[in-house]
């Protein structure tokens, strides 16, 4: 397993998530205030227990402190069953109005076995590189 990709990781009771972002440069417009990251998250279940990704709830901090919260469904329109031992990957993107910022958060699950409960997204950096003047 390709672990050097993710630069953050945080676990719950035996479900991991791992997270790398990248600047995109080619979306974004820093010149009308507009940069935009795409992040890949590793969800992988280490416990013994089927479960299942119900909610996402994500904290969006920009470079001025200004924090926007975003919840919904699932992730990229699926509410994944992560197996024992299996793990769900996906790529998403986020706009900022700033160069920097930062992510954090988490997902909303529910074992096989009807517990429920969240799992942490670990905080991670948005940071886009400096650009010679």
């Amino acid at each position: 397993m390709m672990k050097a990709l993710f630069t953050e990781e945080a676990e719950t009771r035996g479900i991991v998530v791992r997270v790398s972002a990248s600047y995109l440069a080619e979306q974004s417009e820093p010149a009308q205030g507009r940069w935009f990251w795409a992040y890949h998250i590793r969800i992988e279940n280490e416990g013994m227990t089927p479960v299942q990704l119900l909610t996402r709830h994500w904290i969006i901090t920009d470079g001025r402190g200004i924090r926007h919260t975003v919840e919904g469904e699932g992730v990229v329109g699926e509410q994944p069953v992560i197996d024992p031992g299996a793990s769900f990957d996906y790529v998403s993107g986020c706009p900022l109005s700033t160069p920097t910022g930062n992510m954090q958060g988490n997902y909303h699950m529910i074992a096989a076995d009807g517990a429920a409960f969240d799992v942490a997204i670990p905080r991670f950096a948005l940071i886009a590189p400096a650009v010679a003047g």
